[in-house]
């Protein structure tokens, strides 16, 4: 790799942080061709990457973004986690880390928090993102809903208390 690369995958690696929510660090050592597909497959599912790249460079694109403090992690075979989604990401890797022991969660940063593995961890746990979305949607619809209700009572009273009238006169 010359310079000229170098210089577009450092650009590439900055921007790819600049634009994460979430940036997770993983190692991989001894993970399998075939498994380390199927953990990109399901990050690519999740709108995630995982990618691997040189320590040196990956170092170099976090120098001046906010997620600069990750960089003592890097050492090793590291993996690079990223999903605009700061839950997506965490999520993920967790759950596969859960049945690949090969993967070792190391830390990382999500919305301008830096992360240590509990801190991953605890992020797994939220909704998502499009969850949480969901919650506050039901949440806003249903007084709605029961003002609705409320508001039709009395005028279905009235109509039952008028037909009880009627039917009795007739």
């Amino acid at each position: 790799m010359d310079r000229v690369q170098k210089a577009e995958v450092v650009d590439s690696l900055k921007g790819v942080f600049a634009e994460s929510g979430a940036i997770i660090v993983a190692h991989y050592s001894g993970m399998t061709v075939s498994e380390m597909g199927e953990l990109r497959s399901r990050m690519r599912a999740a709108g995630c990457s995982f990618k691997v790249s040189k320590n040196r460079l990956a170092k170099l694109a976090l120098e001046g973004t906010k997620a600069a403090g990750i960089a003592d992690l890097l050492k090793g075979p590291t993996g690079i986690a990223t999903s605009a989604d700061p839950i997506a990401a965490p999520k993920v890797l967790v759950t596969y880390a859960k049945e690949n022991n090969k993967l070792v969660i190391l830390g990382g940063m999500a919305v301008g928090s830096m992360l240590d593995v509990n801190g991953v961890k605890t992020l797994a746990e939220l909704p998502s993102l499009d969850q949480l979305r969901g919650k506050i949607l039901g949440l806003l619809q249903a007084p709605a809903t029961k003002i609705a209700g409320i508001l039709q009572a009395p005028g279905g009273q009235i109509a039952r208390v008028l037909s009880a009238y009627a039917s009795k006169a007739a």
